[in-house]
């Protein structure tokens, strides 16, 4: 099954007068990279929110964020009236050197210390942390459902672009022993004007041999043979149920080596227009596989 690595998913919940929410971004990103924003209490659990991110979404960049609302009383911020007298008495200071001095009080409660969060129990925070655990995983579950969504119109989009190759392909492998016997009337026709008139004979054997090492030269039944098995490969990835992007990301690459080498081998014009078809077709499925989770 196809993800897409475009998603958004979010959550809230209240309880016991505190509001949770919880959103998740995620865009394409060769590897798993998370941005998170969460307040401070919070931090301590970084790497157990890691873990459950990437334990569901593979790669991506993702940016998680974390809003908690207390309105309980207990909430209210401590003042630290230590730290603040002090810097009134600086200021105060100060203000005796100059007139008209004004110090704001609001202002100084901005000072880094002077206001401080109430503590919470180390019990309480727990028992806060699995409440965002399981508001992370219901927004976990809406992005991933988006992903499903968006991974749909990918695998549509891949199916389309598989099945032009396939059909490009197959008029390739129909026209390619053409090639040989249209060179081999050519040389000959070529051998025979140059002859008329001439007292030279030329062997057969010698056209038979210019013939085949033009045949051998020429010869793309192998990278068709390999194209196939690619394209087989990736409808199996396709519909597995593993990530497989990055799997996907190889054989598009791998395509588009087998489409490069048909087109310098095959030595023939309706071919070649076949071939950039074909690459078209590939630079589309390497586009889009590389926002496939």
């Amino acid at each position: 099954m196809i993800l897409s690595m475009t998603g958004f998913g979010e959550a809230r919940t209240h309880e016991d007068g505190v509001t949770y929410h919880v959103e998740i971004r995620s865009v394409n990103n060769r590897y798993f990279k998370l941005s998170m924003r969460q307040p401070e209490q919070f931090q301590r659990y970084e790497g157990e929110i890691e873990r459950q991110l990437r334990a569901r979404l593979g790669r991506g960049s993702v940016i998680y964020s974390l809003r908690v609302t207390d309105e309980n009383a207990t909430a209210t911020y401590a003042i630290n009236t230590t730290a603040l007298s002090q810097y009134v008495a600086q200021l105060e200071e100060v203000a005796a050197a100059r007139d008209a001095v004004r110090i704001d009080l609001a202002g100084l409660l901005e000072i880094p210390g002077v206001s401080q969060p109430a503590e919470i129990p180390e019990a309480a925070l727990e028992a806060r942390f699995q409440i965002v655990q399981g508001v992370t995983s219901e927004a976990l579950e809406k992005l991933i459902e988006m992903r499903r969504v968006e991974g749909e119109a990918l695998l549509r989009d891949l199916n389309t672009q598989c099945s032009e190759v396939h059909k490009r392909l197959t008029k390739v492998e129909a026209r390619s022993p053409l090639v040989v016997e249209e060179y081999s009337k050519r040389l000959h026709s070529r051998v025979q004007q140059l002859l008329t008139g001439s007292s030279i004979d030329l062997e057969q054997d010698a056209l038979a041999r210019e013939v085949a090492v033009f045949a051998e030269r020429c010869d793309i039944n192998e990278e068709v043979s390999r194209t196939r098995s690619h394209l087989e490969q990736f409808a199996e990835l396709c519909a597995a149920t593993e990530e497989a992007g990055r799997k996907l990301e190889f054989l598009a690459q791998e395509l588009l080596r087998e489409a490069n080498t048909i087109a310098s081998k095959a030595n023939d014009a309706e071919i070649a227009r076949d071939v950039v078809e074909i690459k078209g077709a590939i630079d589309r499925i390497k586009e889009q596989v590389q926002n496939v989770a």
